[in-house]
């Protein structure tokens, strides 16, 4: 499964600032939190996406990463340059 953009999750533009992000998430976490959707079987994996766009987008650092490289820029299981685990040539 391919993970949606961070900033279309949150519903925010490319250059928003901190202040928007953080109400943007608000909104949609509050929209899709478990406890106020438990008839929803979405509302759980919408909430952590959410959840970790915020947590992206807020760090200047993994947002820098993230502009740059897209999720594999801030996914650990992605591998790093696109050598994964294995590293590159011997």
């Amino acid at each position: 499964m391919s993970k949606r953009d961070y900033y279309e999750v949150l519903g925010v533009e490319k250059a928003a600032d901190e202040k928007d992000i953080k109400k943007a998430y608000r909104r949609v976490a509050m929209k899709y939190h478990p406890d106020r959707n438990p008839d929803d079987p979405d509302a759980d994996d919408k909430f952590k996406e959410a959840t970790e766009a915020y947590d992206v987008l807020m760090n200047a650092e993994k947002r820098a990463a993230y502009d740059r490289f897209g999720h594999s820029g801030v996914d650990p299981n992605m591998g790093a340059g696109g050598f994964g685990a294995g590293g590159g040539s011997f």
